[in-house]
């Protein structure tokens, strides 16, 4: 299956914004976080196609998950 994954913010350093990624089936969130060496504990937001998710999360073919890590600002 294809998964589209974005990246957002310090997510972004030293990886691909977006990537499109061939994945066997039954791949949930917290596998693609691991492949990309990021914590779950690190994800402030987690998207599946716009929508809430988890790392618990299952994926399907053509799904798109976006990642954001916590944003300071003032």
């Amino acid at each position: 299956m294809h998964v589209t994954i974005k990246l957002f913010a310090t997510f972004r350093d030293g990886r691909p914004k977006v990537e499109i990624r061939e994945l066997p089936e039954e791949t949930c969130v917290k596998d693609i976080l691991q492949s990309l060496g990021i914590a779950a504990e690190e994800v402030a937001i987690c998207l599946v196609n716009g929508r809430d998710a988890n790392e618990h999360s299952q994926l399907v073919d053509g799904d798109t998950l976006a990642l954001f890590p916590p944003v300071g600002g003032g």
